[in-house]
């Protein structure tokens, strides 16, 4: 054996022990008998799911096992579609969370007997029959500009993006959500939901103070309207980026409260 085939299989091997110190300590990170485990991420209007990178990262450090749903934007019914077939695939309960639009998919997506809690970020949470565009009738977003192309998608403003949609994120990071944004059929904003989950499933929402895309008192209405747990922090539209560990937090307790409920429940 070279010296160098010698290198590699001394470093592979330190790796895998590094992998299973790792893998010890994070499996200690959620106690045995705790019950939800999955956690499953729905993006919003104009992004996709790698904006949830940081809270993700947080979650698997925890021990929890996490998956994040692509939504293609398309319509109402394909978005909840696509939530669907990654519930399918859970193993066990999960805690389902939505940012912005992604809280009209897990609204309409969370009566899913599988689905133990509801986690609302900076998100629309509907009620049976109302659409996003009839809520923001009622209480317009303060400095989100959307932009409509002719075959009925929109963009978010390109002058105004980082003041309506990411004004606590730098400059970079705004220039790069504003030219990575995925377009959303418009017609998503007429569709009522026809389920309403947070009526009977487990609920927290957290309220972005200093969103301009969906009114903070909006997002206090709606907060209090699903009788959960309501978290405030200090970020625009984009908690999940800027705040993700104060989503993750929130997102943590909701597991292991619905594993108490679990726990406690008659056989």
């Amino acid at each position: 054996m070279t010296k160098g085939v010698r290198n590699l299989v001394a470093a592979a091997a330190a790796a895998a022990a590094l992998a299973s110190c790792a893998q010890a300590q994070t499996a200690q990170t959620i106690p045995d008998d705790q019950t939800v485990r999955n956690i499953v991420l729905v993006h919003g209007a104009f992004a996709d799911g790698s904006g949830w990178r940081g809270v993700y990262d947080e979650l698997t450090s925890r021990g929890y096992r996490v998956s994040v749903v692509q939504n293609p934007l398309t319509s109402f019914e394909d978005d909840v579609n696509s939530t669907r077939r990654v519930l399918a695939r859970q193993d066990g309960p999960v805690i389902l969370v939505g940012h912005s639009y992604g809280g009209a998919v897990i609204t309409e997506t969370g009566v899913d007997p599988n689905v133990a809690g509801l986690v609302y970020v900076a998100a629309f949470a509907p009620d049976v029959g109302e659409s996003l565009g009839g809520l923001l009738e009622q209480i317009p977003p303060p400095g989100l500009i959307v932009d409509p192309s002719p075959d009925g998608f929109g963009f978010v403003d390109m002058e105004t993006f980082k003041d309506g949609f990411a004004g606590d994120t730098t400059g970079a990071d705004a220039a790069f959500l504003r030219d990575s944004q995925g377009p959303i059929a418009l017609s998503i904003f007429a569709t009522p939901v026809t389920q309403a989950a947070w009526r009977t499933k487990p609920t927290w929402s957290i309220v972005a103070t200093q969103d301009r895309a969906i009114d903070p008192r909006l997002l206090r209405q709606m907060a209090e309207r699903t009788g959960g747990e309501t978290v405030e922090v200090e970020a625009s539209h984009v908690p999940y980026l800027t705040q993700s560990r104060a989503v993750a937090d929130v997102i943590d307790r909701a597991a292991r409260s619905a594993s108490q409920s679990a726990a406690s429940a008659p056989n």
